[in-house]
């Protein structure tokens, strides 16, 4: 659109007949090696951007169950406001996940932060929706996320590739977030569905033959362990809205969490609460700063997850039910 472009018009077509070929042809990864001795069919080439992604979460996992390593804490920012989308100001979100930064910090803590909502406000940065492989076969969905890069789609840049390590290298995650209309934002709902795979995705896509369908059914009606990658680390949560629907997003995102195995921090590291009840929008970040319970709330989430982390580290929290087997398992 832009004129500018006109000066390369001739090579800018070049490229377009390549990259229509490339679409056509399915060429949906770039490069490829074979997957080697490690995985069940060594001679299957794999995308060699999904076996650097695959090798980082097994790095990140090793660390974080090596009991010398510093307790590591992922805070998630779940608003898609920032400074640098249209409003040009930051989230209230935000400025909770700040504050619970600064308490874990004072308490010798590593402290990794996730902030969403440069999803609006990146150049090029995506999290692709999840393509529901699932739903086919259990099997069918890798861990770490196969779907993503599609080169010949266009489909590229995906942040997942660096989230999942996020989560992987965390001893717990601690979710903000804001309500929009009964839900969570959108920047955090498409990370959600893009977690899938962390909750019995299949480690091996040459057991599958990258996403051959019928090999994946297969595979399940076999017997299928339903592996959870992300299983036995903490959570807590900040929810937060103006009117409606805090309470549901907060038991939401609590049985979401669970699902994947995550142990809760107790009643305190679970908090839902509304900032201005029916006041101005305007005015919003003034009555959040005259609301000190309320920041206080947000502290003692901090600190109940910081000592749930001192825990489990040290053996004393576990969960109740790891040892029984679920009948039904999904």
């Amino acid at each position: 659109m832009d004129p500018a472009f006109s000066l390369v018009k001739d090579a800018l077509a070049s490229v377009e007949d390549v990259a229509l070929s490339n679409y056509i042809n399915s060429h949906k990864a770039a490069v490829t090696e074979k997957a080697g001795s490690e995985f069940a069919d060594p001679e299957y080439k794999l995308s060699v951007e999904w076996k650097a992604n695959r090798d980082h979460l097994l790095a990140a996992e090793a660390r974080q169950k090596d009991p010398v390593t510093a307790s590591r804490i992922l805070l998630i920012n779940g608003s898609a406001r920032n400074d640098g989308s249209c409003a040009g100001e930051i989230s209230k979100t935000f400025r909770m996940l700040k504050l619970a930064k600064a308490v874990l910090e004072a308490e010798q803590i590593e402290v990794d932060t996730l902030d969403l909502s440069r999803l609006t406000s990146d150049y090029d940065r995506h999290i692709h929706p999840c393509k529901g492989c699932v739903s086919t076969a259990m099997p069918l969905c890798h861990w770490p996320c196969s779907c993503y890069p599609n080169h010949a789609q266009h489909q590229t840049n995906d942040w997942m590739a660096e989230i999942y390590g996020q989560w992987t290298a965390a001893h717990a995650v601690i979710i903000f977030t804001p309500v929009y209309w009964y839900q969570t934002p959108s920047v955090l709902k498409l990370m959600i569905d893009r977690l899938v795979c962390a909750d019995g995705g299949n480690p091996d896509p040459t057991t599958t033959h990258g996403k051959n369908a019928q090999e994946a059914k297969d595979l399940e009606l076999q017997g299928w362990p339903y592996p959870k990658h992300l299983a036995g680390r903490a959570y807590g949560l900040v929810v937060h809205g103006d009117v409606a629907g805090i309470e549901g997003v907060r038991r939401g995102l609590s049985d979401w969490l669970e699902w994947m195995g995550l142990i809760d921090a107790g009643a305190l590291s679970r908090l839902d609460r509304f900032v201005g009840y029916y006041k101005s929008y305007a005015e919003s970040h003034v009555i959040y700063d005259l609301d000190l319970a309320f920041q206080q709330e947000v502290v003692n989430v901090a600190k109940a997850v910081a000592a749930a982390v001192a825990q489990l580290r040290q053996g004393h929290l576990s969960m109740p039910d790891a040892g029984l087997q679920k009948p039904r398992p999904k």
